[in-house]
């Protein structure tokens, strides 16, 4: 069994990213539109090399597509949670909080016949009562935080941060949380944002194979999470980079796992 691992996961925001930000007009729209196109593109790619994955789905988009939500369950994909309405919890009270991951899961439960195992806070941003809520809403891991890049871990709760008075850390808790970064997040390297965005897709590549090949020359074992997005990862340039990806990992011997997966077989390892 390869014991260094790739999680290739999607975050499947549609037209939600854009409409918790309170852009309704047209071209947005159409924008967030796109990840339709670009999901169809993804599935038959994803059967060609018979790798499963993972999808962080709003419980919106679930709403607004469940034809093509249905297809990614149906071809074997994990189906994890991305909130409801795509709005980050940093800012939302505790009961608004704890409704969105209800809804989310009540969308999800739809088309999978099954609660979310996995959550990934839209924007990457988990509130104080973030981890406590995913527990108690029978979670079993996390993808939002960027502790480690290889390693998952265990999610503390309860840290009381003050940059006057000291930092005093809570509790580990059993949440699990299975590490990100932005530098492997498709979405700040190629989409169009004033000031910024369209990189060279060679460029991307060559990053995103290095942290592999780190993980591969330094550590026994690892998990290596990419993000990306239907709308952004969707363009045909930038599709053949990730058909390139795949194929170059799997000949360095990467295997290809869901969040789920990678998560449980972190703590079957370190004998949890």
């Amino acid at each position: 069994m390869g014991q260094h691992k790739v999680a290739l996961t999607f975050d499947f925001d549609t037209i939600t990213s854009w409409l918790a930000n309170g852009q309704t007009s047209p071209t947005p729209i159409s924008r967030g539109e796109f990840g339709l196109v670009g999901a169809q593109r993804l599935l038959r790619l994803l059967e060609r090399f018979d790798i499963q994955t993972t999808w962080f789905i709003p419980g919106l988009t679930i709403d607004l597509y469940p034809e093509a939500c249905r297809a990614i369950h149906g071809a074997g994909h994990e189906i994890a949670h991305h909130g409801y309405e795509h709005i980050a919890p940093g800012g939302l009270s505790r009961s608004e909080e704890a409704r969105q991951l209800t809804r989310g899961n009540e969308a999800i439960h739809r088309i999978s016949g099954q609660n979310a195992r996995g959550y990934r806070s839209p924007a990457w941003d988990l509130s104080p009562n973030s981890v406590e809520l995913l527990l108690e809403q029978g979670f079993v891991y996390d993808s939002s935080m960027m502790g480690h890049d290889y390693v998952p871990y265990r999610a503390r709760s309860g840290d009381v941060i003050d940059a006057e008075h000291g930092v005093e850390f809570g509790e580990e808790t059993s949440l699990i949380e299975l590490p990100i970064s932005w530098s492997l997040d498709d979405y700040p390297h190629f989409e169009w944002v004033r000031g910024g965005g369209l990189k060279s897709a060679g460029g991307v590549f060559e990053n995103w194979l290095d942290d592999f090949l780190y993980l591969q020359e330094n550590l026994e074992t690892g998990v290596l999470t990419y993000t990306c997005h239907p709308s952004v990862i969707g363009r045909g340039h930038r599709m053949k980079m990730l058909q390139r990806l795949i194929e170059r990992l799997l000949e360095l011997g990467a295997r290809f796992v869901t969040a789920e997966t990678a998560v449980a077989e972190s703590q079957k390892g370190s004998g949890s």
